[in-house]
């Protein structure tokens, strides 16, 4: 395991048992963005990096009963703290690394990936690595229930322009991993980009 999985397992483990009570709001913005990613009945769809699996009920709710809805996390404890929850009851939870993915190459329909990007070690590597379980045509949400400018506001930095999820940034990094950017928005209320699979 390297030292990137080290520290983000650390980082989440300490504040998994207060991760849904620290921000009890953002329910709503998890639903909508769902809805965005055009899911349909029967489709098959990740959470990665799917934490306490807030994304979980409205993705099964998008795919419905004949659907599969799987959530994959690095992190024993978030996967706890979403089976304590109840969300293990709306999708497959798993411990795996979306870095390498256990899953055949374009399986699935959609990602879905809350706040996951400035978690990942070689983000066109891995962003590529997602690409490869999604067939040609799937979808991806990169997701924050909050914009950049709010999120750097929280954590008590400023944005600067190597920021990767800044569009001039994005745009090209999802284009070198297979995915073409399809819409941006980057409000205080929300960060929401999404992207289509090529080939």
């Amino acid at each position: 395991m390297s030292d990137d999985h080290t520290h983000v397992q650390e980082f989440f483990t300490s504040r998994a048992a207060g991760w849904d009570r620290k921000f009890p709001d953002d329910g709503p913005a998890y639903t909508a963005a769902v809805a965005e990613l055009g899911l349909r009945a029967g489709d098959r769809v990740l959470d990665a990096g799917c934490g306490t699996g807030r994304a979980l009920p409205p993705l099964r709710a998008a795919v419905g009963p004949t659907g599969v809805v799987l959530g994959a996390d690095l992190t024993p404890a978030m996967l706890t703290e979403a089976a304590r929850a109840g969300r293990d009851r709306a999708g497959l939870l798993l411990l795996a690394d979306v870095t390498v993915l256990p899953l055949r190459s374009r399986s699935l329909d959609a990602v879905f990936a809350a706040g996951l990007i400035a978690h990942l070690p070689r983000p066109e590597e891995n962003l590529r690595e997602l690409a490869r379980v999604v067939r040609p045509g799937g979808t991806l949400a990169l997701f924050h229930p909050i914009g950049r400018a709010a999120l750097a506001a929280r954590q008590g930095r400023r944005l600067t322009p190597d920021d990767l999820r800044a569009e001039p940034n994005l745009r090209p990094l999802l284009a070198g991993s297979g995915w073409r950017m399809t819409s941006y928005t980057d409000q205080d209320a929300r960060f929401l980009a999404l992207a289509v699979r090529e080939g």
